[in-house]
């Protein structure tokens, strides 16, 4: 396992949560194809990150192990343990190697009512478990800047105000632009993302900013130097594609820097 206190707050973060998208063998070979990206990202300094389906976590950890990516899980049960019937523990997840687990995505928040009290206690077990926690803010209704910020100031006040977190990412995923034809505008996910890193520093935790929500080719050009990286869906099943982006990411990073 990779532990949160080696996480490194300054490499830019491609991340891919498969949700249920994927059959068992559908998942096995797109990792396996992931794994030959392995080269190309590190070579361009970008950490790339994919989160399977549960029963897949081990032989996703399997195909991976040994390569420059890491794996991490979509969910985590709130308790440490006991009668908790089909959930799935930090501990377990840390056993298997995971370096990442994402919490408070607005899918868990919507559909199973997970409330900032439970993602501030999912994220005390990921970090009691020397994981990194993925935190999902974002807002429900399409929004201005200003209702945006305070929804995702609330969100991530909420577990930063119960949790010693040593490390993080936050993910912004307006639920408005999640599974729509095109992300969020440019202009309204720079200045929110400006924002949460600035509730970063003021809290005084390390972290990186990710955008998400029908993020895909093209988008993180738009957002640099704002966001340190993306948080994939859909639009990463297709490898190639997948591959640009990689390719996205180091030239807008090079372009920031040479300005």
């Amino acid at each position: 396992m990779v532990s949160a206190s080696t996480d490194d707050s300054g490499a830019r973060l491609l991340a891919v949560s498969l949700k249920m998208y994927l059959g068992v063998a559908e998942t096995r070979s797109w990792v396996e194809k992931l794994s030959h990206l392995a080269p190309q990202a590190a070579t361009k300094g970008i950490e790339l990150a994919v989160l399977p389906t549960f029963p897949l976590l081990e032989s996703t950890a399997a195909t991976l192990r040994g390569t420059s990516i890491a794996w991490g899980a979509q969910n985590v049960a709130a308790q440490s343990d006991g009668a908790q019937t089909g959930e799935v523990s930090a501990s377990v997840l840390a056993d298997l190697g995971c370096r990442y687990v994402e919490v408070g995505h607005a899918e868990r928040r919507r559909l199973f009512g997970e409330t900032d009290d439970i993602a501030a206690a999912k994220v005390q077990q990921v970090v009691a478990h020397d994981m990194v926690p993925v935190l999902c803010v974002g807002e429900r209704e399409r929004a201005t800047v200003s209702v945006a910020t305070e929804v995702c100031k609330r969100e991530l006040r909420a577990v930063l105000r119960r949790v010693a977190v040593p490390s993080i990412v936050v993910a912004y995923e307006p639920e408005w632009a999640i599974g729509a034809s095109d992300p969020a505008p440019a202009e309204h996910v720079r200045a929110l993302c400006t924002e949460i890193r600035s509730e970063l520093a003021n809290a005084h935790v390390p972290g990186r900013v990710l955008y998400g929500g029908s993020a895909g080719p093209g988008t993180y050009e738009q957002l640099a130097p704002a966001v340190e990286g993306l948080f994939l869906g859909r639009f990463a099943h297709n490898i190639d594609r997948l591959a640009d982006i990689i390719g996205e990411l180091s030239d807008a990073a090079l372009g920031a820097s040479t300005r």
